[in-house]
């Protein structure tokens, strides 16, 4: 029987609807044995994820996600086994939030001049102390009652090329990578899904990234067949995950059923490990 790892999860410290201790109780209940949180551009659940985790039996893994463009595409990257007291680190996710935040007074702005009056204080209420992002005003919007339902308001107000939209401050692919690896962590292209273009895709690869996120909600069976050719062909990591947020954008059963084998992750250990010991070996 497999030993299920779910390496793409959010909480209330990004997007995410649930506490890192609700979220670890959820998979748990579940029977998975290994998750990463990866919020966006956030840190602050560690160490205590790991230390509430390790109560239940549970490995948390600490993760970032991180946006990243290459010209007008924007693409996720995941980072693993990051250094969450690396103050390099800590103080560029700082500037990103504080980024998220101007952006998000930008698109409120915009709204308000679409006759929406959405206050930049009920997005926050919905943030809280996490990294803002555009699902905050999205749930805003339908709460309050100005929208009907979550998806229009991307398909209409907030998504690219729409009315109220706000580019995102994102940082190269290859300064991302290098970030990550700063921090002693690997790097993962998220969710690649159907647009990903080959050429993108092996320009990304020579960027820095150490693996693919290979098993996603938006992969079906042949894309998933399709990227771990990739992995073999290039000799990459493999991960994968429920991208778990909770709420009106998951529902609670898709828990458990977008996973990998812990090996993938034995895999990673092994890779730092070998990168650790070639390291040490130049000093």
């Amino acid at each position: 029987m497999d030993v299920k790892a779910d390496l793409h999860m959010h909480t209330n410290r990004s997007d995410g609807i649930y506490s890192p201790d609700e979220l670890i109780q959820k998979v748990h209940h579940k029977g998975i044995t290994t998750l990463s949180i990866t919020d966006h551009d956030s840190l602050d659940v560690f160490p205590h994820a790991i230390e509430f985790g390790s109560t239940l039996g549970v490995e948390v893994i600490p993760g970032v996600e991180l946006s990243a463009t290459v010209g007008e595409k924007e693409i996720h990257i995941l980072g693993y086994f990051v250094d969450f007291t690396n103050e390099h680190v800590l103080e560029y996710l700082k500037f990103f939030r504080d980024e998220r935040k101007k952006r998000a007074v930008r698109i409120v702005e915009k709204l308000n001049r679409l006759q929406i009056p959405l206050t930049f204080e009920s997005v926050l209420r919905r943030a809280g102390s996490g990294a803002i992002g555009r699902p905050h005003i999205a749930m805003a919007l339908v709460e309050e009652g100005f929208v009907n339902d979550y998806q229009t308001v991307f398909d209409q107000y907030i998504g690219f090329g729409c009315p109220a939209y706000e580019k995102k401050f994102n940082l190269p692919p290859a300064e991302a990578c290098a970030l990550i690896a700063s921090a002693g962590g690997l790097s993962f292209l998220a969710h690649p899904g159907r647009s990903m273009d080959d050429e993108l895709l092996k320009m990304l690869i020579k960027s820095g990234l150490d693996g693919i996120e290979v098993v996603h909600p938006s992969h079906n069976e042949s894309l998933v067949a399709h990227y771990r050719g990739i992995v073999t062909q290039y000799f990459l990591l493999e991960s994968g995950g429920s991208d778990f947020h909770g709420g009106k954008r998951n529902d609670d059963g898709v828990l458990g059923s977008f996973y990998v084998d812990v090996s993938r992750v034995d895999a990673m250990k092994r890779r730092l490990f070998d990168q650790h010991s070639s390291h040490s070996g130049n000093v």
